[in-house]
């Protein structure tokens, strides 16, 4: 009987707190950089957007028409996009489930704000990178550049 109540126990607990997530190694290209000044406090993060040229320009419904993973464990796959928002993450009620230890159970999301897609990080523990920086609000995806969750990069191709 005592197995049974503690299995009940561990169990509630699991679904009320959640599986820890491991946090992932910092990238070393942001070991290796200086430490922030007083001028670069006051510039906000998703200010950054790469030049068109290095990527190919803003990603609008037009010229999207799918995500193809390019490192992690599911390399290869391609995912076409609709119109509707595209949840990231190890859950299985994620529209990409992504399972490995450092990607969160709601990661990531994929939204179209009129004609514009554009991730969101969901306040996940690792981050979501867009190129290479880490996101803190909805940023406009530029076609071409990598987009990071977790383990695992995609990139929004035509």
């Amino acid at each position: 009987m005592w197995f049974f109540v503690f299995a009940v126990v561990y169990s509630l607990r699991a679904d009320l707190f959640g599986v820890k997530v491991r946090k992932m190694p910092a990238p070393a290209t942001a070991a290796a950089a200086p430490p922030a000044g007083p001028a670069d406090a006051t510039v906000p993060v998703q200010a950054h957007k790469p030049p068109a040229a290095e990527a190919g320009g803003t990603a609008t419904t037009e010229t999207v028409s799918r995500i193809v993973i390019t490192s992690g464990p599911k390399t290869g796959l391609e995912l076409p996009l609709g119109t509707e928002p595209l949840t990231i993450g190890r859950s299985s009620e994620s529209g990409l489930v992504i399972r490995d230890d450092y990607t969160s159970s709601h990661h990531a999301r994929l939204v179209l704000w009129g004609e514009v897609w554009m991730i969101q990080d969901l306040d996940s523990t690792n981050g979501t990178w867009h190129g290479d920086q880490r996101i803190s609000a909805p940023v406009p995806i530029t076609i071409g550049v990598p987009i990071r969750v977790g383990a695992t990069t995609f990139e929004l191709r035509k």
